[in-house]
């Protein structure tokens, strides 16, 4: 009897966590989608399609595998933030701040990037095709690309 109980609540371990990190998920989108801010949130995954998230913090948030597809982010902090494998289509990405943020497997499509601080961003395999960038340290070739010292 002990045991099939202990084995029961083993089982229904994973189902219960996932659905506090789902409820914690929730809130702290709702935090961010009222307050603009949510330092160190976990969103993995989230819709954020067409936000507007104009001077959001977001200092150390995991955004991996968001969809930011169409949002804005001028002057959005976003350093130190797990950005890997979102997407940022068509996204307006202006004075944004991503140093030290992950970046890598990005799709910045058809975004535009201005005067972005990508300093010590990890930038591996981004998409970056017909996007406008100007002023920020992403080109085809990173070794060559001039990076500008904000510190």
């Amino acid at each position: 009897m002990k045991m099939k109980l202990f084995a029961a609540v083993v089982l229904a371990t994973p189902l219960f966590l996932a659905g506090t990190v789902s409820a914690q998920s929730s809130n702290q989108l709702q935090q961010l989608l009222q307050t603009g801010e949510c330092i160190k949130c976990n969103l993995v995954g989230v819709d954020l399609k067409g936000a507007h998230l104009i001077g959001a913090d977001l200092r150390g948030a995991n955004l991996k595998g968001a969809d930011l597809s169409k949002a804005n982010l001028e002057g959005a902090d976003l350093t130190g933030a797990n950005l890997e494998g979102a997407n940022l289509t068509s996204a307006f990405v202006t004075n944004v701040n991503f140093k030290q943020a992950d970046l890598d497997k990005v799709n910045f499509s058809q975004a535009i990037i201005h005067n972005a601080n990508v300093y010590q961003a990890s930038m591996n395999d981004m998409n970056i095709s017909d996007a406008d960038i100007y002023g920020t340290g992403i080109g085809v070739g990173g070794e060559d690309a001039v990076i500008p010292d904000w510190d």
